[in-house]
């Protein structure tokens, strides 16, 4: 028997289309998932949207089950809630998280599949990657009970940093945008808002979500003396310059990466990728990560959709594509 999907596929930098794909039929220790809800991860799925995933990076950058290479043709993402209609008895009818591109449909082994727990909706559930690069960015930074947090970029990873470190004993969070509408985002999750402007100084732990040089320069600005940056942002193949005069060898600043590909050295040796995306569909369990979702389109209209969060028109935090028929 022929199964056959529609796929999203970026054609060239710039254009994406809707393609007919053709399914295996599911094998032994194999799942068919029919698809409920995608998620945009929108600061690097605009990026390979713009075909500006460099020539160094196309290799490393690569979703789980990526077809195609950079810049295009490539079907890329990784934000898919769906349920299974085919495979072992105990997740028949079950609604399941995949590292999975924008597609109706598709077929991946048993063990590429997390159970969503009761209680979690599949929309918010779309945010179970970005909760987990949350997490991985907090193991990084080890940030201690009582410790003044600042977040700079509200974007949908910056937030999900602010909600996820909300919950740290006696923590004093701040989330920094230069939009103002952000604030009221911010409020939902529990956290204090500021403009750059009003940004608190002399912070224990900062993290940088921006992707914008002006964004990591005030990180530097806001830390505490031997204080570290975690730095979160994709920037693809743009230059960051950052003056490293100032206060950042006088205080002994630190800047690191944290990126979501390998689980953090300080908890590399006892979770693995499974424990941590777990954990992360676990605490979506809080409904003030509805906060985030803030658009919606039917799956037929990604093509454009896409198209605008890359030119900049479309504002949606965390924009969810619908599939139908839940």
């Amino acid at each position: 028997m022929a199964y056959y999907a529609q796929a999203f596929w970026v054609i060239s930098p710039g254009m994406g289309e809707i393609r007919t794909v053709s399914l295996p039929e599911p094998g032994p220790g194999e799942v068919l998932v029919r698809t409920l809800h995608t998620g945009i991860s929108r600061g690097t799925e605009t990026l390979v949207f713009r075909g500006e995933v460099p020539v160094n990076q196309r290799e490393v950058m690569r979703a789980p089950f990526q077809e195609g290479d950079f810049p295009g043709p490539v079907k890329y993402g990784y934000l898919n809630v769906g349920v299974v209609e085919q495979g072992p008895q105990k997740l028949l009818g079950r609604k399941v998280f995949c590292l999975y591109p924008h597609q109706t449909a598709y077929v991946v082994p048993v063990d590429a599949v997390v159970a969503i727990p009761d209680g979690v909706p599949p929309t918010r559930a779309v945010l179970a990657g970005t909760v987990e690069t949350a997490v991985n960015a907090a193991w990084d930074a080890a940030p201690l009970v009582g410790d003044r947090i600042t977040v700079v970029g509200a974007g949908m990873v910056g937030c999900c940093v602010a909600a996820v470190l909300a919950r740290l004993p006696g923590a004093s969070v701040e989330l920094v945008d230069i939009n103002p509408q952000r604030a009221a985002v911010a409020a939902a999750l529990g956290v204090h808002f500021a403009t750059p402007e009003q940004a608190q100084p002399h912070r224990d732990v900062v993290f940088h979500a921006s992707a914008s040089a002006a964004g990591l320069q005030l990180c530097l600005e806001l830390l505490a003396r031997e204080g570290t940056v975690t730095e979160l942002s994709w920037y693809g193949d743009r230059e960051v310059n950052v003056a490293l005069g100032g206060f950042f060898h006088s205080g002994r600043l630190s800047i690191q990466a944290s990126q979501v590909g390998m689980v953090a050295p300080a908890r590399r040796a006892n979770r693995s990728y499974a424990d941590r995306l777990a954990l992360a569909l676990n605490l979506l369990g809080d409904p003030a990560f509805d906060a985030l979702l803030s658009g919606e389109s039917r799956f037929d209209q990604l093509p454009d959709v896409l198209a605008a969060l890359s030119a900049g028109t479309n504002s949606a935090l965390a924009h969810v594509i619908t599939y139908g028929g839940e």
